[in-house]
C-alpha cells in the first residue's frame, strides 16, 4: 500500500463508524458532484461538475464520470472496479497506471492509484490516495491527496450526492 504523510489516517480507524459504506451500493445508479483542485499552496485551482452513473453486475460495477470543468474543459472517465472475495476492491481506468486498489471500513473507503494528468502540455504521473467518507442523505466527500517524487502537488475535494 502506498503511504501518504498527509492523510485521513488508517481503515481500522473508521471500523465503528456509520452509515456502512459499500462502493457496490454507493456506485450504483446516478451521482452527481461538484469539487475543487487546490494546488500545494492551498489555491484553488480547478473547479468542476461531474455527472456519475454506476452499474454493477455481480462483483464487477462500472462507474461512467463526465467532468465539465469551469474553464469549459470536459473530460470523460470510466472506471471497471471490482469487489474481491476479501472485501477489497481494485479498479481500472485509461487514465489510471496499472491498478487501484482499496478497502473499506465503516463508513470510510479507502482507494489509491497512479494516475497520468495533463498539466500544461505535459503528463504528470501521480500518486493519489482518495479517502471517501459516507455521510447521511446519501453524501459521500472524497478527499484526495496527489503526490509526485513524495512531495504533495495538490489536494482533491469532492462531495458527491447519491440519485441526482
Amino acid at each position: 500500500m502506498f503511504l501518504c504523510g498527509c492523510s485521513a489516517g488508517k481503515l481500522p480507524d473508521y471500523v465503528e463508524t456509520s452509515p456502512i459504506m459499500r462502493a457496490e451500493d454507493y456506485f450504483n445508479g446516478p451521482i452527481k458532484a461538484w469539487g475543487v483542485v487546490q494546488s500545494m499552496n492551498g489555491k484553488v485551482v480547478q473547479r468542476f461538475d461531474v455527472v456519475m452513473h454506476g452499474k454493477w453486475n455481480g462483483n464487477v460495477g462500472t462507474l461512467n464520470e463526465e467532468f465539465t470543468y469551469y474553464d469549459g474543459k470536459k473530460q470523460h472517465r470510466t472506471w471497471t472496479i471490482t469487489k474481491n472475495a476479501d472485501g477489497t476492491y481494485t479498479g481500472t481506468a485509461g487514465d489510471i497506471v496499472g491498478e487501484a486498489k482499496g478497502g473499506v471500513a465503516g463508513s470510510a473507503m479507502n482507494w489509491h492509484y497512479v494516475m497520468d494528468i495533463p498539466v500544461d502540455g505535459k503528463t504528470w504521473r501521480v500518486a493519489i490516495n482518495d479517502w471517501m467518507f459516507l455521510m447521511h442523505d446519501d453524501v459521500l466527500i472524497n478527499r484526495s491527496y496527489l503526490r509526485k517524487f513524495g512531495i504533495k502537488v495538490a489536494e482533491l475535494t469532492i462531495m458527491m450526492k447519491k440519485g441526482e
